[in-house]
């Protein structure tokens, strides 16, 4: 077994961020989780819970150990429709992460591990995949250690908060969904969460993984001589 690492997650109350989380709190070669979160966390004995100050995160995670060497999760996401402008989606799903990339390029992080979305693409007509592939591009000019960028399709699972959007899509895709190519079918929250975990055990993981690749990681075994 690898010797016990920390983790910093940021989105610790969404969908993946609360997979994340859950996979991590079990993990035994996880020492301790620094949670990046706007609402509260149910109490753990390997959990601390940090505000989301994006604008200073070196004082929001002053609690990580300067030689930790961290796995940093970044689970950040919104939508135009919460958002309520482009200017707040963008602030979200672009500063915010790429604030937590340099954040983690400071700390020495070990990995940065970034849900993005499929259909990234810093050229695209569509704001959503553009700003989405501009933060991928923002994110690769960074000198870390190792970054791993997840691109799943449209996310199943329990949300906190209704997006009308999504439900309907989810409703009409499912009956269809042996039909649905593999890179666009909608995914589950954990698989996404494993996808990524996993990742962050290998030596050298893939620098994206596809939804495709994703898919049905939940039920997979850790990597060997986790």
């Amino acid at each position: 077994m690898s010797r016990a690492r920390h983790a910093v997650l940021a989105g610790a109350t969404g969908l993946v961020g609360r997979a994340l989380l859950a996979r991590l709190l079990q993990d035994p070669a996880t020492a301790h989780i620094y949670a990046l979160a706007r609402r509260p966390l149910p109490p753990h004995a390997k959990l601390t819970a940090c505000p989301a100050d994006f604008n200073d995160l070196d004082r929001a995670l002053a609690a990580v150990p300067a030689e930790a060497a961290p796995d940093v999760y970044c689970a950040l996401g919104t939508t135009l429709r919460t958002a309520g402008s482009q200017a707040a989606f963008r602030r979200v799903d672009h500063d915010y992460v790429l604030a937590l990339g340099q954040w983690a390029l400071r700390a020495g992080a070990r990995r940065l591990l970034v849900v993005g979305a499929v259909g990234a693409d810093a050229r695209s007509g569509n704001f959503y995949s553009r700003v989405k592939g501009q933060t991928e591009a923002a994110l690769r000019a960074l000198p870390l250690r190792s970054l791993v960028i997840a691109r799943p399709s449209l996310l199943a699972g329990k949300r906190d908060e209704w997006r009308t959007g999504e439900r309907l899509a989810l409703a009409f895709t499912r009956p269809l969904r042996p039909l649905i190519p593999a890179a666009l079918r909608p995914i589950g929250a954990d698989d996404v969460a494993a996808a990524l975990w996993q990742a962050a055990q290998q030596a050298e993981p893939p620098a994206v993984l596809t939804s495709a690749a994703m898919q049905g990681a939940a039920q997979r075994k850790a990597p060997p001589g986790h």
